[in-house]
């Protein structure tokens, strides 16, 4: 699985993104949730004016939001030599910021959860019945303990 990851935000956003941390989770999740090796997923981070553009334009609602994901091949639907594509992954840290410290916890945590969340989307998990909120949560809390027990053998800090 390729991951490419980007920041494409205005140099005036003050919110620090880790993104080889954003790639190496990406690639976690991916590889967790069986994800072929010949597919590609993209992960950006995008200033809050353009992610708002995007939900406008896509999901027909107003104002800034903290994940969209566009999905664009499943697993096992590409054919012969056409590239596999997962989708793409866009993320507003500085929505993200403000959930964080909403919730209590650091923002690198609130992207971890985003990423996860982004991804199961791109897998077609949804969450608009109780019953699919209810798997595609669960999965996410799974994925996201599988992580932090994968970094804690690997010598990385969790930030609290």
């Amino acid at each position: 699985m390729s991951v490419f990851v980007a920041d494409e935000r205005d140099a005036d956003e003050d919110e620090s993104v880790d993104l080889t941390r954003l790639r190496d989770l990406a690639a976690f999740v991916a590889a967790a949730e069986r994800v072929p090796e010949g597919m590609d997923l993209s992960v950006l981070c995008v200033s809050t004016a353009a992610i708002a553009e995007l939900n406008a334009e896509h999901m027909g609602a107003q104002g800034p939001t903290d994940v969209l994901a566009f999905p664009i091949d499943l697993p096992g639907e590409s054919l012969g030599d056409a590239p596999a594509i997962l989708g793409d992954v866009v993320l507003s840290p500085a929505v993200a910021a403000e959930q964080a410290r909403r919730a209590g916890h650091d923002l690198a945590v609130e992207l971890d959860l985003l990423v996860v969340h982004g991804i199961l989307h791109l897998l077609g998990h949804d969450h608009a019945e109780e019953d699919e909120r209810r798997r595609m949560f669960g999965r996410t809390a799974e994925l996201l303990e599988a992580w932090q027990r994968e970094r804690a053998t690997r010598g990385h800090g969790e930030p609290r």
